[in-house]
């Protein structure tokens, strides 16, 4: 008999501007039946990816209190919303990265759960527009005019954002001094992607029930460290195995590493190579 899942037929709102449900809420109404609803809030008060406005805290921290805001507006126990962070790859030389965070919160239930995935594929990059400026290969490299543009002027204020147009482009480029990727989920294809990737995961998590207290949500993934030197059989710094764990009661299953290593090479090993 299939499992009753606990989320049939309820509504969860989903705080933004940027059209984010045509990616988040197919995962959610085929896994969970659940309806995801968006609700309008300036989430650019959270901060900006232009930086007129500064994120606080983590991508988590900026996620949660998206989703309180649009539960404050609409009254609904269950919450939503995602944040993105972009940069250079945390170990992939001269590559960009981008991370994406969905939050979901059942007060009900006193659930935060989120799931945050890494990816290379964004357009994410910058283009100072000086003499040696290949303006035609940074376009083809953003995905442009698919992926919009943010122009920004001499003084680093920016001049437009959301420019797909090549007219509009050119009128810009006098006043210009670089141009920008503009990450804003609905301007950005790329974005989207890793978005319904990531709903995918936290769809897929919120659908399984803890072993222990049926809790949903069972699922958050932490590295066990101490897998043994081959040589001298001590534990080291890397993951063993992982750590699963239930949001709501606290119960933790152990699971095996998924690449199947069982241990560590000496090179590893703070007793081996000190």
């Amino acid at each position: 008999m299939k499992a009753e899942q606990p989320f049939a037929s309820a509504r969860a709102v989903l705080a933004t501007q940027h059209g984010k449900a045509r990616a988040i809420a197919p995962a959610f109404a085929r896994r969970l039946g659940l309806a995801v609803v968006e609700t309008h809030i300036d989430t650019d008060a959270f901060g900006s990816f232009t930086g007129e406005v500064p994120r606080t805290g983590t991508a988590l921290d900026a996620a949660i209190a998206k989703a309180r805001a649009g539960m404050a507006a609409t009254g609904s126990p269950l919450g939503l919303a995602s944040e993105g962070s972009f940069g250079p790859h945390p170990w992939l030389p001269f590559g960009a990265a981008g991370v994406e965070t969905l939050v979901f919160i059942d007060d009900a239930r006193g659930l935060v759960i989120h799931e945050t995935r890494l990816s290379r594929r964004t357009n994410y990059a910058r283009l100072e527009l000086g003499a040696a400026a290949d303006v035609p290969a940074f376009l083809a490299r953003a995905g442009f005019p698919a992926h919009a543009l943010v122009v920004r002027g001499a003084d680093g204020a920016v001049l437009a954002k959301g420019v797909q147009d090549e007219t509009a482009l050119a009128r810009l480029r006098p006043q210009a001094s670089a141009l920008e990727t503009d990450m804003r989920a609905h301007l950005n294809p790329t974005r989207m992607a890793a978005i319904r990737s990531v709903a995918v995961r936290l769809a897929a998590r919120l659908a399984t029930p803890c072993p222990a207290c049926g809790s949903p949500g069972f699922g958050e993934v932490a590295p066990r460290p101490g897998l043994p030197c081959n040589d001298c059989r001590q534990p080291t710094a890397l993951a063993a195995g992982l750590a699963v764990t239930c949001p709501a009661c606290g119960h933790v299953e152990d699971r095996p590493r998924p690449d199947g290593r069982t241990a560590a090479s000496p090179a590893d090993c703070s007793w081996c190579n000190p």
